[in-house]
């Protein structure tokens, strides 16, 4: 009897767009805080780490090995564990467990350690050449970090932090669960709690188009700053 209900609890063709453009506005917004927060952090973090390392700057093994720890047990916890398990900290700051307030909290924290990897990662390609001409032109540390380090590695930055926004796009579906709309609450609440195939199929659509787009974007912001792309385009 319950499913007969939900069956014909579907959301009609027409009242899709009411429903899914707010949906994916809200995706967006948190996506959006959340990346902001995440490349504020996540840069200098990353500049810091890779620094902090032998040969670096300023190296010191013992603050590298605690600070990447730190960041390897933030990478390696399941976002939705991450989720339940800072709920405590989440409502301290934001005083709901609910809502995009809430979601932003876990996304930024998985989504600032996945980023502080992947701008180490581009930083250690950089050529070590780079930063010896960087010293020897008497540039000081953040001058080196700034225009030799972060400046060489922007293509390999910017990829990275293409698969940063989409991972977040996927977190934010997740996020769904605890009530933080978005695409992903309306899945659950309209697709997969009331059994509602065309509100499921449409929620798939708008993250592949989504997703997509974002890939797309970024692939070209990565050939417009590679090296090579500058010198033709001028």
């Amino acid at each position: 009897m319950t499913t007969a209900l939900l069956a014909n609890a579907t959301v009609p063709v027409d009242e899709l767009p009411g429903l899914l453009f707010p949906a994916l506005l809200d995706t967006l917004t948190m996506v959006g805080i959340v990346m902001t927060i995440v490349v504020l952090v996540g840069v200098p973090l990353g500049a810091l780490v890779h620094n902090l390392a032998p040969g670096g700057l300023f190296e010191n093994p013992s603050a590298h090995t605690v600070l990447s720890w730190v960041i390897s047990i933030g990478r390696s916890l399941p976002f939705l564990i991450l989720m339940a398990a800072i709920m405590p900290f989440t409502r301290l700051l934001t005083g709901t467990n609910i809502g995009i307030a809430a979601a932003v909290v876990p996304m930024s924290l998985a989504g600032i350690a996945f980023f502080t990897r992947i701008v180490e990662n581009s930083l250690r390609s950089v050529p070590p050449a780079v930063v010896q001409v960087g010293r020897a032109s008497g540039g000081s540390r953040l001058q080196i970090i700034r225009t030799a380090q972060i400046n060489e590695a922007v293509p390999s930055i910017l990829g990275g932090l293409t698969i940063n926004i989409i991972a977040m796009i996927e977190y934010s579906a997740i996020a769904g669960t605890i009530g933080a709309g978005g695409i992903g609450y309306v899945a659950v609440t309209y697709g997969y709690q009331r059994f509602d195939q065309g509100v499921m199929l449409a929620t798939i659509v708008i993250l592949v188009i989504t997703v997509a787009a974002v890939q797309l974007i970024g692939d070209a912001l990565v050939r417009f700053t590679t090296p090579h792309a500058r010198t033709r385009a001028a």
